[in-house]
Parts: C-alpha cells; structure tokens; sequence
C-alpha cells in the first residue's frame, strides 16, 4: 500500500510538472509573434483621414512622440473673413522634442532652411543620436473631426524634401519618404492678443504633443 501511495503522488507530480510544461509552451508561442514584430521594429499607423494616406510603396519605419510647442508670433495680415482685425499670430517654428515609448530622446522637430531648396525654411526633423536630417515638403493637413479634436492642430502629411546624413555618417532619417503628424492635441493659435498694430511682435508659445510617423520605401 506504500508503494503505491508513492507511486501515485510521483505520477500526480509528473502530470501537473507536463500541464505546466504545456501551458508555458502555449503561453510563450502565443507570444512569439509579438516578440517577432517588437523585433523588428514594425510600426502600425492609426487609421488617417483619407486625404492624407501615405501612397502605397511606402511603410512607416520610425515613430515618436512628440512634446513641445507650437511658438506664434503677432504679425499683419490681409483682411478677410479670417482675419477681419488686419492682424493674426502665425506660427514661425515648432519647438519639440520625440520620444520612444520608453521616453528616450529620439528625435528634435524645428522650422530651418532647406539646403536642397535654396535655402526655404522648412519644417525639419533631426535625429538626436546620429544628427541624420529630414525636411518636410508642402504640407496636406486635415482637421476633420472624426479624427481630429476641435482643440488641436491639424493632422498633417509631408512630403520628404531633402535629406542629409549626419557629420559622421549617420543615415536613422535619409530613408524618408513621408512623415504624418496625428494624435495632435493643443498648439492651436491663441484668439487674443493680435488685433492692433501694438500686438505686432508678440510672440506666443503653445504647448503641444503629437505623434510622427516616418516612411520609407518598401
């Protein structure tokens, strides 16, 4: 009777150690594709406003997320619908640092003139480990609002319009075809403070976050 007590308790032992087995097994090949993609990097875009889809030929490679400012200044404008004072704040550079999702540096966003384009300030991201360059073309933009909220800057779409490696041969942005900024929230103009000829000057800075996505070609 002994014996057999014992042997049954070692065969318990031995199905419950094979369930763990099996469950581990299943558990971590489930995983598996996850891990692949973390990998290798895979970067999934959110659902866009048509107007500003990428082309097909391209996927997104790099994405950061973005906290700054959107910095404004009071200048003159021509009278309209849409500046009826004759003054309006227009955005002379943004002002912001990407980060990865483990909030390390990745990326610094600012307006600077485009050598490829004689010189025309474009808006310009520089990668913050190599100092690799890319300058965004003309931009689509889209305030649709069942994408973008009321508050917020409009998405964007940029053409690449030149790039550069980095001093010591950096090449993290050359690939660059595309780079859309979505998930905006702030860095809208202010609606007081440029109505008169003695708010020319004021500058104004506005807190922003967004995310960027950087494609290449496939």
């Amino acid at each position: 009777m002994k014996n057999r007590s014992i042997l049954k308790k070692q065969t318990t032992s031995r199905n419950l150690l094979s369930a763990c087995v099996i469950a581990l097994t299943v558990a971590f090949t489930a995983l598996l594709p996850q891990l692949a993609r973390a990998g290798n990097g895979n970067v999934t875009p959110p659902p866009v406003p048509a107007t500003i889809q990428v082309q097909a030929g391209n996927i997104a490679f790099l994405e950061g997320h973005a906290v700054g400012t959107q910095n404004y200044i009071c200048l003159p404008c021509a009278i309209s619908t849409t500046c009826p004072s004759g003054f309006a704040f227009a955005l002379f550079t943004p002002d912001a640092t990407l980060f990865k999702d483990n909030d390390k540096q990745l990326i610094t966003h600012f307006f600077s003139p485009n050598p490829f384009e004689n010189g025309m300030i474009r808006a310009t991201w520089q990668d913050s480990k190599d100092t690799s360059t890319v300058w965004g073309g003309r931009a689509i933009s889209s305030t649709d609002l069942d994408f973008v909220a009321p508050d917020a800057i409009p998405w964007l779409l940029l053409p690449e319009a030149g790039v550069q490696e980095g001093p010591t041969g950096g090449k993290t942005l050359t690939a660059t075809t595309f780079i859309q900024r979505l998930n905006t929230s702030g860095g809208v103009a202010p609606s007081v403070g440029c109505a008169s000829s003695t708010d020319v000057g004021t500058k104004a800075f506005v807190p922003y976050t967004a995310d960027y996505f950087f494609y290449k070609a496939q």
